[in-house]
């Protein structure tokens, strides 16, 4: 299929996503990497408190805090 003609199809509203090959997709900048960190146990159990509030996983409330923090400082 020509870009032309793919092009026409998503301007009419046509589910195009058959037509792509995403076995290799990926976003810039958003892989995941794994990394330890040391809490003492105050910031633990705070950390719990919130993910428990909200009911999320700690993993969720680290990488909200983490991001808000980084935006501000940017």
């Amino acid at each position: 299929m020509k870009a032309k003609e793919l092009d026409k199809k998503f301007d009419e509203g046509e589910d195009i996503t058959k037509y792509l090959d995403v076995s290799k997709a990926h976003r810039p900048e958003q892989e995941q990497k794994r990394v330890n960190v040391d809490f003492p146990l105050w910031m633990i159990h705070e950390l719990d408190k919130e993910a428990k509030r909200l009911g999320v996983p700690r993993q969720s409330i680290i990488k909200v805090f983490v991001a808000e923090r980084l935006r501000k400082a940017s």
